[in-house]
Order: C-alpha cells, then sequence, then structure tokens
C-alpha cells in the first residue's frame, strides 16, 4: 500500500540519524536512487516508511506530521561544539536521556513510599565561594583519594563511583543505547549528564570515553548535583569555559581530583623525568589531558607545550578508541550499566509484587522475563 508523506520529514529522519543516502540506501536494501526519490516524492509503500523508521530510530507517527519536529532536550545543554548541526541531539541520546529520567522517576517514587528523608548535599553548594572550598565541602562526604591506590584504572573508576553511590547518587555507565551494540554513543556528542533531584539524583557517564576522562566526567557532574543544577556536558580542551557554571564545575572537579598544592609538589619530582605525564595520570588517577589542563592551569608548563601534548594525546586517544572491541559476559556487563543501588531497589521491588515486571523489563531496556530473573540471581538475590 502506497503512501504520501512530508519529503522533508524523510530526509529529517535520515539526517537526524546520521546517515547519508548510501547508508540509509543499503540498510533498506535498495538503491540509493530510491532514497533520493522519496525524499522528493515523499511516495512509498506503509512497510517501507515503517522500516525506515525503524531503521532510524524515528517514533514512526513523526513520519505523519506536516514538518519536522524541534526536538530539544529537556535539561541544561552546556556542551561546546564546532557547529549548530550538531547541537541537535541524536535519537541516542534523545533515547538515553529519557530512560535515565524514567529510573530516575522510578526510584524517587520507591524512595517516598519508603518514607526517605531528602538528600541534604543536593543544591547545597553556592557558587560564590573559592574553588577550594567547595571542594573541599564535598570531601567531607566523599573521600576522592582512596581510589588513586587502585592499580587498574577500571578498579579506580568503580571504587570512585561506589563511594559516590554510598552517598545516595545513582550513577549509570553505558557505551551504547540500551544493550544494542550496533547503536554506540559518541563522545563527541556528549560525555556524560547529571539530573539533579532533592531524593534521586543521577549521573550518566558516557563509557565509551577513556577510563580517565570517565573519572573526571564523573566527578565534574558530582559538582553539578551538590550545586543543584542538571546539565548535559561535552568538554573542549577538557573544561568547557564559555559558560560560569561550567567553569565553576570543571574548576571544583580538578580541584577534587588533582588539589593544586600536591600537584605543585608532584610536578617538582616529575618535571626532570623525560616522561613526566604517565607518572602523574597514575598518581592521581585521571587522563593526560587533564592533568595537562591543570599544569597549564597553574602556570607549571607553558602554552606552547600545553598545546602540543594536548593534541598529541588527543591523536593517541582516537588510535585507541577506534581499537576498543565489545564482548564480555551480558548480564555482567548489564550490572555494571546500571547503578547498583537502582537495580536491587527494582529486583526487589519488581519480585515482592510492588513493580510489575513489564515496568522492570522496560526501565532496564529487556526483553524477557527470564533474563530479568537471571539478572536478578547474578545479584545474588533469590528467585
Amino acid at each position: 500500500m502506497k503512501i504520501s508523506l512530508q519529503p522533508t520529514l524523510l530526509r529529517w529522519a535520515r539526517e537526524r540519524a546520521g546517515m547519508s543516502v548510501d547508508v540509509l540506501a543499503k540498510k533498506m536494501s535498495v538503491k540509493p536512487e530510491r532514497i533520493t526519490g522519496w525524499e522528493a516524492s515523499g511516495e512509498l509503500t506503509f512497510k517501507q516508511a515503517q522500516k525506515l523508521a525503524d531503521i532510524t530510530h524515528t517514533p514512526f507517527g513523526y513520519l505523519y506530521l506536516p514538518e519536522p519536529p524541534r526536538e530539544t532536550l529537556s535539561i541544561p545543554d552546556f556542551r561546546t561544539l564546532r557547529n549548530e548541526e550538531m547541537r541537535r541531539p541524536s535519537p541516542d541520546l534523545l533515547e538515553i536521556l529519557n530512560q535515565a529520567q524514567q529510573i530516575q522517576s522510578w526510584f524517587r517514587d520507591e524512595l517516598l513510599a519508603r518514607g526517605e528523608t531528602p538528600l541534604s548535599f543536593v543544591g547545597s553548594l553556592p557558587v560564590d565561594i573559592s574553588i577550594k572550598a567547595a571542594a573541599d565541602r564535598i570531601r567531607e562526604v566523599i573521600n576522592f583519594e582512596a581510589s588513586r591506590d587502585a592499580r587498574p584504572w577500571e578498579d579506580a573508576l568503580k571504587l570512585q563511583t561506589e563511594q559516590i553511590e554510598s552517598t545516595g547518587v545513582l550513577v549509570m555507565r553505558n557505551s551504547v543505547v540500551g544493550a544494542n551494540n550496533c547503536r554506540k554513543l559518541s563522545v563527541d556528542e556528549f560525555r556524560g549528564f547529571a539530573l539533579s533531584d532533592d531524593y534521586a539524583p543521577l549521573i550518566f557517564i558516557n563509557s565509551s570515553d577513556s577510563k580517565g576522562a570517565q573519572i573526571f566526567t564523573l566527578a565534574h557532574k558530582l559538582v553539578h548535583i551538590w550545586v543543584g543544577v542538571s546539565g548535559i556536558s561535552n568538554f573542549d580542551k577538557t573544561y568547557a569555559d564559555h559558560d560560569d557554571l561550567e567553569r565553576f564545575c570543571n574548576q571544583v572537579a580538578a580541584e577534587l581530583l588533582v588539589p593544586a598544592a600536591e600537584l605543585r609538589d608532584a610536578w617538582a619530582e616529575a618535571a626532570s623525568q623525560e616522561d613526566w605525564l604517565q607518572p602523574l595520570t597514575q598518581r592521581f588517577k585521571v587522563s593526560t589531558l587533564v592533568v595537562l589542563r591543570r599544569l597549564n592551569d597553574q602556570e607549571l608548563i607553558s602554552n606552547s607545550t600545553f598545546q602540543q601534548r594536548y593534541q598529541a594525546e588527543q591523536e593517541r586517544f582516537q588510535v585507541s578508541a577506534n581499537e576498543q572491541t565489545g564482548g564480555g559476559d551480558f548480564y555482567r556487563t548489564q550490572i555494571s550499566r546500571f547503578s547498583n543501588q537502582f537495580l536491587m531497589a527494582l529486583v526487589e521491588s519488581t519480585l515482592e509484587g510492588r513493580t510489575p515486571y513489564r515496568d522492570a523489563l522496560r526501565l532496564l531496556k529487556l526483553s524477557k522475563v527470564e533474563t530479568f530473573k537471571q539478572l536478578a540471581r547474578e545479584l545474588s538475590v533469590s528467585v
């Protein structure tokens, strides 16, 4: 059955998904000329429209609109982007943000039902105090130095995550949409976001990033929670200097992870070494990019040295990112993607009959009840 849609909607759906005509044609199993024909006339079959919507991750009803909808993020956008085209959120980002908000809403309702009280630190940090004073306030609750003793970077990130989760903040980490390894999240688009809430504050980290960079993003988003402002970020040269709040959050995060006084002492020892960067990154458990920026901020290296080394490290990271491969145990991967306190609460609520299985499966992007039950077993919960 032939249908007639607005040609601009078909082109919008393709461009929204970041696909060229050739890429979409290959996925649709048609010639590129067929795609350009659809985008010129708006005429295609109902099944073709359904398949196109599925492939481009477009809500099918959108294709019947008279003109493309203007999609915007539901939280403040603090990203520094190379062009306005990237300002339009991708389907992947919109879906990840929507899932995180649903998880936060469910967990908030769960806490209220339990009679829990609000978290006192959310929104407690004024932005007009000194950077060191702000970092000291957060250190009163979270020990950032503890993660430095961990040898593998993954262990350091895990330990820092556990420290933050122990305060009541939910932490999610994922590199793909749901469990779909074909929909990899872009670090260029975003590195993480924070959803501030008095009961269930949530931090999402794009784990496509390097472990050291994730550690910085986690600290940065934690400051957002302490200030009480939601937001999404991706950093240019580690910091986003275009916004006063982002500048504050970045500087506090840097002081939390790489205290200025300690860095100066460490630099006195490392400066004479030929490879002075690696010892500092290993000591503070942050990325080389963060260390370079911190050294430059403290005027311990020149602007020219910073620019040269930063560019080299960016290129090295890009090569490393391209070599990353997926795989691993499905259930362990799922557990690592979600907040542990949220998972335990959801499993217990579902098994006790307070949350329907369909809601639990929707929140976790799962399709089978048995998969959910096996996930519960992996969490050492009796089923």
